[in-house]
This record gives C-alpha cells, structure tokens and sequence, in this order.
C-alpha cells in the first residue's frame, strides 16, 4: 500500500456535493484516512469564474500512479467534469499532489505536483492532512510551502 495526498476541487453545480461525491468513489480502490477540511478559494490562472470549493484527502492505495491517475479521470467523467480550457470551471478536478515519496516527470504524469507549491488553494487543504510531509524535490515541509504564499482570500467553510 502507498500513502498518496490528493487535492479535490470544484467550482460548478453545487460544489459541495460534489467533493463529497468525489471522496466517496475514490473506494474501494483508494481508502481515505483523512480528510481536509473545505476551504472557499478564489479562481487561479483564468479569474473570470466562480469561487472554488477545494479539500485534500489523504489515502491509501495498491494501484500504481498511472492507473491512479486513471481512476480519478474516470471519476472525474462519471461525476460529470465536461473538457473545458486550461484553468477554466469545472463540476470536479482531482489531481495526485504526492504519491509516497515518488518523483517522476513525463508527457502524462508530474508526482509530486508541478505546480502545488504555488497554489494556496491546495497548500491550505493540503496542511489539514500533511502539514510535516515533506516535498521530495524542493525538501520543503508542507508548512514551510504554505508560509510562502498569500493566504488572505481563502476561507474556510463550515460543511
């Protein structure tokens, strides 16, 4: 079994629901041992949008990271994510932030996250459940990631 951390976001329909829907398919092929709590974030890269809804869990998984990222994009379809543009509004988004201590790189799959470190939408949610994990590439904490972006439109709801 691998300890992964995912980050869940949604910004359509009602948001709410659908991170709850999203946790529960995750399993049985991906158990959750914790959750986040839901955080409201402003829109990153195209602001033209509605405000996000955004969590992490972490979990435990037998599948590899490919087959991973297969599972989530099939739910993703099912709990009925449209393809839309880059950055643009969508009913679900999953994506892999860390997946033990992995590190690869290809034309499919970044682990850990290329971008995470960046994103307080993620890093806020992400220190819920992995505040001390440590970033195998920038050998940063979680914590220390997270006091390096601006936090000051993000807000917790109560779910």
């Amino acid at each position: 079994m691998r300890i992964i951390y995912l980050a869940l976001g949604s910004n359509l329909g009602d948001r709410l629901a659908n991170l709850r829907a999203a946790v529960e398919a995750l399993g049985p092929k991906v158990h959750v041992l914790a959750e986040s709590g839901i955080y409201e974030t402003p829109p990153w890269g195209y602001t033209e949008q509605p405000a996000f809804l955004n969590m992490a869990v972490k979990a435990e998984t037998r599948l590899g990271p490919r087959t991973l990222l297969k599972h989530l994009k099939a739910i993703e379809a099912r709990l009925g994510r449209e393809t839309s543009f880059r950055y643009g509004p969508r009913k679900i988004d999953l994506d892999i932030l860390f997946y033990g201590d992995l590190m690869c790189a290809d034309e499919t799959l970044v682990i850990p996250h290329p971008r995470l470190h960046e994103r307080a939408f993620v890093l806020v949610p992400l220190a819920d459940v992995a505040a001390d994990i440590i970033h195998p590439v920038l050998q940063k904490t979680v914590m220390q990631m997270l006091a390096e972006v601006d936090t000051g439109d993000i807000h917790k709801i109560e779910a």
